[in-house]
């Protein structure tokens, strides 16, 4: 089987030495929607930079069967499409249009399909009337979107995707998940936010220190409070006196 991600004993290590990656093996399957949640610190955002070649450490990253490395980069950019958290970290022309504009252009697409790119990217994240606007003038939600956009404008076959909906609001946050819901892509999310995972993915990788700790069905996993607890995750399915109970506990 040819999987869409796929990680093989991965290791990385920052300029200090500290580890951020110890071992990892992971596979995703072509349309899955996968969770990587974890503490702060875990690896997740390190692990997402390696899924485009932004970090590369040892061990084995493949995209759609095809190894990343220096000699396919730009092919794996165009099939790997990665949100930061900060939208601000990925928006940085004067307006949305030239935005989403700009990885298309990269590509070396005639002006006419460029054009075509970005009114369907902008239309998928229901900004399309926005195309105009200058991009630091967004909301919040508006900014998530439009990073989205930017990246659907490559027409990727994966998403990788950094706390998406960290700083929306409750209205945002509802569209962003919809969104989501309907995008066909294979998608690998880290995320803090425990009801998204519950919404949304149906499998669940655990991170931790740098390792997977547990890989399964999204509602065992979140129905296990030991494992979430061991490893600073709460899960959405609490009452709140048993939150309130666990928390004394800590």
């Amino acid at each position: 089987m040819e999987y869409a991600i796929e990680l093989e004993n991965v290791r990385f290590a920052y300029h200090d030495g500290r580890p951020a990656l110890r071992g990892v093996n992971l596979r995703i399957a072509p349309g899955e929607k996968v969770a990587l949640v974890g503490p702060n610190g875990a690896g997740k955002s390190t692990l997402l930079l390696h899924l485009n070649g932004i970090l590369a450490g040892q061990g084995r990253v493949r995209i759609l069967g095809q190894e990343v490395n220096g000699a396919n980069l730009g092919w794996i950019r165009a099939q790997v499409g990665l949100v930061f958290q900060d939208p601000d970290d990925q928006l940085f022309s004067p307006t949305v249009f030239e935005d989403v504009a700009f990885g298309p252009l990269h590509m070396g697409l005639p002006e006419a399909e460029v054009r075509e790119r970005v009114a369907w990217a902008l239309a998928q994240v229901g900004m399309d009337v926005f195309a105009d606007r200058i991009s630091h003038h967004l909301s919040q939600g508006e900014k998530k979107r439009v990073a989205i956009a930017t990246v659907l404008a490559m027409k990727p076959e994966v998403l990788a995707l950094d706390e998406p909906t960290a700083g929306l609001d409750p209205r945002a946050r509802r569209g962003l998940l919809r969104l989501l819901a309907r995008l066909p892509q294979t998608m690998l999310v880290a995320t803090h936010d425990m009801r998204l995972v519950a919404e949304l993915f149906p499998r669940t990788v655990v991170l931790d220190a740098g390792q997977v700790v547990a890989d399964g069905p999204t509602g065992h996993l979140l129905a296990d409070e030991a494992l979430l607890e061991a490893h600073g995750l709460e899960s959405p399915y609490l009452s709140p006196e048993r939150r309130e109970v666990l928390l004394k506990m800590s």
